[in-house]
């Protein structure tokens, strides 16, 4: 057996502060017990306040009650709150395998102590029934409560493999050191916890911004489980959704010992742990998956779960299932950490899904948009008539997928062709229903043949019948006889035409209300007369109106200039080269109207 021959008192530093003096007074009773004075205490307590690292501490307080009782063996027991047992925190002495002993309140001599909360001396252990027997060597042990403000926190434990080996003068010691040391230990977990908690909420805050970023569901679900890990060290995990129902829980996500996967599982909410959670409206953290009923044996490795609901807008949208092979290893710091998240996870998860039935309703809405331009386009004419005395050419590019610009080429019999050019207001679908309204109602009139005036009077006449709020439509309606090179034009605040003969260009000045916003309008006509060479362009605002980066305007004039310098060209080149010059104008700058050139080359 070890010699434990009582050394000599010696001079122990604690922290540079506190030394024995050589003439201090000694226990005649038992030479190794340095007597507890208040200064010593005192001492004790300041450097027991110098740190608030718990591990530092356990081990600074193992070197102080050294200093008082020479042992061999020592231990300090904390209680847990949760299990109400007693675990190891620190331990000198003592091998492995006894460090992982959890003793219940009220079992062996350290149960006892917690339980009664008065110190116990036993000098032959072996002849009390109370011990647990971990080391078989032992002999003597001494433990004696930690309290710190009424509560009991652990036990200090000092065992001995002498019989005999305390004595009531240790015992006496410690108690009035123990008060302290409890205080000391006290304050370490406190800080412990508020750094935690603290911790915690800067992972929750990192945690709330990034899921706020992950808009697909799938890929946030996963996320979701990945930095809930930093959070819990669980090993088995599952995010359940409810269905549109709300009747039963599906497996969205699923995490296992190191890997995911995805069973499509189904349960209703009226069955299992995570119905209750559902139904109840409450997280649910059973301590032993054995001993309750609910438990739907999933995976058979999982003894302890916690099942936290996600509410969104009062009503749940599914929960949040964690499971563990150990018993009680879900707490309640646990529950609060995975309430808090699940309120971010709940909002993320249901932006995620509002996005994707976004994204859905957008791909819906292209090929919706993509149809009704296949449509608008079929409604336009492809190609113009072809006269003798005349080339006709278009151009059209829509500022979005489908414009509100509409042109058109009417047979008013042989050798007459009418000429429209209109614009709607507003853009995109709006505004390419309403201009097919028009163009069916001009086409349909356009059967009796009207002169360009009195058309636009009987279009004009029609959409107030049909009068949508805050639509009309300008346009430009001309005729073309080729027999004679005249062409009668009436607007209704469209862009006027441009006349150019001889390189000098003119303004046709035809005017007039819009079409749709005024009842009982009459419209200007005007004729003109052409010759060989002369050109005519119909253009919409979108040219004259399109902006360059530095927000000026391409403009009559440049436009003028332009077409007088192309008179001599084919009428398509005419229209194709104004377009290329309005893109060279306005660069990087984005369109924001439609574009379309009509040309009307006499030959």
């Amino acid at each position: 057996m070890p010699d434990q021959t009582p050394a000599q008192p010696e001079t122990h530093d604690f922290e540079g502060d506190y030394r024995p003096a050589q003439d201090a007074p000694i226990d005649p009773a038992n030479p190794r017990i340095v007597a507890v004075d208040a200064a010593y205490l005192m001492k004790l307590t300041d450097t027991l306040n110098t740190t608030l690292d718990l591990q530092t501490l356990l081990n600074r307080t193992s070197e102080l009650v050294r200093a008082l009782i020479q042992y061999r063996i020592f231990a300090i027991f904390l209680l847990n709150d949760r299990t109400h047992d007693l675990r190891m925190r620190f331990q000198i002495g003592h091998s492995a395998q006894a460090s992982r002993i959890r003793i219940p309140i009220g079992k062996g001599i350290v149960g006892q102590v917690a339980l009664t909360r008065q110190p116990i001396l036993v000098n032959d252990v072996t002849q009390d029934q109370r011990y647990i027997s971990a080391n078989p060597e032992v002999r003597s042990e001494l433990a004696v409560p930690l309290i710190a403000k009424n509560r009991l926190i652990g036990v200090l434990d000092l065992e001995s493999e002498l019989e005999g080996y305390f004595r009531p003068e240790h015992l006496h010691t410690l108690t009035l050191t123990a008060s302290r040391i409890a205080q000391a230990i006290e304050n370490a977990r406190l800080y412990a916890r508020v750094s935690r908690q603290a911790q915690t909420l800067e992972v929750l805050n990192e945690i709330s911004i990034e899921l706020a970023s992950i808009l697909d569901l799938d890929p946030l679900l996963e996320r979701v489980g990945q930095l809930l890990r930093r959070l819990i060290d669980y090993q088995m995990f599952s995010i359940m959704l409810l269905d549109e129902r709300g009747d039963t829980l599906i497996t969205r996500y699923a995490w296992r010992f190191g890997y995911s996967h995805a069973p499509m599982r189904r349960i209703p909410i009226n069955s299992g742990i995570v119905g209750a959670a559902v139904r109840e409206w409450r997280p649910i953290n059973v301590p032993d998956v054995n001993k309750d009923t609910r438990y739907l044996p999933m995976n058979p490795e999982t003894r302890s779960e916690l099942v936290v609901p996600l509410f969104y807008k009062g009503r749940t949208i599914g929960v949040l299932d964690l499971e563990h092979t150990r018993p009680n290893f879900f707490n309640e710091e646990h529950e609060r950490m995975l309430t808090t998240l699940a309120a971010q996870v709940a909002i993320a998860i249901e932006n995620a899904r509002l996005y994707q039935a976004v994204k859905r309703q957008e791909h819906q809405l292209e090929l919706d948009m993509s149809m009704a331009r296949e449509v608008q386009l079929r409604l336009l004419p492809s190609t113009p008539p072809a006269h003798g005395n005349a080339e006709l050419a278009v151009r059209f590019l829509p500022a979005r997928t489908i414009g509100g610009d509409l042109y058109d080429f009417v047979d008013y019999g042989p050798g007459r062709t009418a000429i429209v050019l209109g614009d709607v207001s507003g853009k995109a679908a709006p505004a390419a229903l309403f201009a097919a309204l028009a163009s069916g109602i001009m086409r349909s009139a356009a059967v009796q043949q009207p002169e360009p005036a009195k058309m636009l009077a009987q279009l004009n006449s029609a959409l107030q019948e049909r009068k949508v709020e805050s639509q009309y439509v300008t346009m430009l309606f001309a005729l073309w006889n080729d027999e004679n090179r005249i062409l009668q034009v009436a607007n209704s605040g469209a862009v006027q035409p441009i006349f150019c003969r001889a390189g000098e260009a003119v303004t046709v000045r035809a005017e007039g209300f819009p079409l749709g916003l005024f009842p009982d309008v009459q419209y200007e006509e005007l004729s003109v007369s052409t010759q060989p060479g002369d050109v005519v362009i119909f253009i919409s605002d979108g040219i004259l109106d399109a902006e360059n980066e530095l927000e000026e305007m391409y403009g009559d004039e440049r436009l003028s200039a332009l077409l007088c310098g192309l008179r001599s060209r084919p009428a398509q080149e005419i229209a194709d080269a104004v377009l290329a010059d309005v893109t060279r104008f306005q660069g990087a700058h984005e369109r924001f109207d439609d574009e379309t050139i009509i040309v009307l080359r006499v030959m």
